[in-house]
């Protein structure tokens, strides 16, 4: 998302320039997923620069139980499997259909029990992102974690923990043994509230950031979460750069120090 106006090739130069393990591929945003290329030959353009692909993102409103849900997950999650991806990315649905709490929890749990054998059976994670905004219909972790543990599909189900997304919905505790994946980005408009708070504002993560990320990638990482972190910045702004490069490196260096100094006092 963060170099959403790139190719695919121009976007892993940027990865393995910036220093980065891998990328996250997204079908949502224009053209074709890959470029139009067939998985295995985007799967061998990353292996050719040392990059993984830590997820493809992503199956929309994969909680409403549809047949459209359940027929996306198995298309992305063949893709994924032809191309080595790691993980598939599972979006809930956003639009304030999703019920009372007691509806939401059972559509989760009619859902995993429905997805678990595609995801397995292409030896995939599923990548669960609660979203913050008042109108999601799965908004904290510490639900997924309950049905998740319930139904013993820890191995299979995993949390991406977005740090806008997490600021949002005001939850505390982290879960970094059922975490796969952080994304980070940052917002800086001191008088923004939350409820105002939208994709747009969301750019890269520098001093003025009010999300907290370091603090958040800090109690992640106390807590025992070694995975990667992926800058997702939707905003315009960060969309624009036509050479991205020394924002990124300058975002990364930011916390990389920050959390340094963190540790330093702890």
């Amino acid at each position: 998302m963060t170099l959403a106006r790139f190719s695919l090739a121009r976007m892993l130069d940027m990865a393995t320039e910036t220093g980065c393990i891998g990328v996250e591929i997204r079908n949502d945003l224009t053209g074709e997923l890959f470029d139009g290329q067939e998985a295995l030959e985007a799967a061998q353009l990353l292996k050719s620069k040392g990059l993984r692909i830590l997820a493809l993102s992503e199956v929309s409103a994969f909680n409403d139980m549809s047949d459209r849900a359940f027929q996306a997950t198995e298309k992305l999650a063949a893709i994924a499997n032809e191309c080595g991806a790691e993980a598939i990315s599972l979006i809930p649905s956003n639009d304030g259909t999703g019920g009372d709490n007691a509806q939401r929890m059972q559509a989760l749990r009619h859902t995993l029990v429905r997805l678990e054998p595609v995801l397995r059976e292409n030896n995939v994670q599923g990548f669960i992102e609660p979203l913050g905004f008042a109108q999601a219909s799965l908004r904290f972790k510490a639900e997924v974690v309950e049905v998740v543990e319930e139904l013993e599909y820890s191995s299979r189900f995993k949390l991406v923990h977005d740090t806008f997304h997490h600021h949002l919905a005001g939850e505390k505790q982290v879960f970094p043994e059922h975490t796969g994946m952080v994304h980070i980005s940052g917002v800086k408009e001191e008088n923004l509230s939350i409820e105002n708070m939208r994709d747009e504002h969301r750019a890269l993560v520098d001093a003025q950031d009010v999300l907290n990320n370091v603090e958040q990638l800090n109690d992640l990482h106390s807590k025992g979460y070694s995975g990667p972190v992926s800058m997702e910045a939707f905003s315009p702004q960060v969309h624009e750069l036509a050479d991205p490069k020394p924002a990124l490196l300058k975002s990364f260096r930011h916390i990389e120090s920050s959390m340094a100094a963190m540790l330093g006092q702890a």
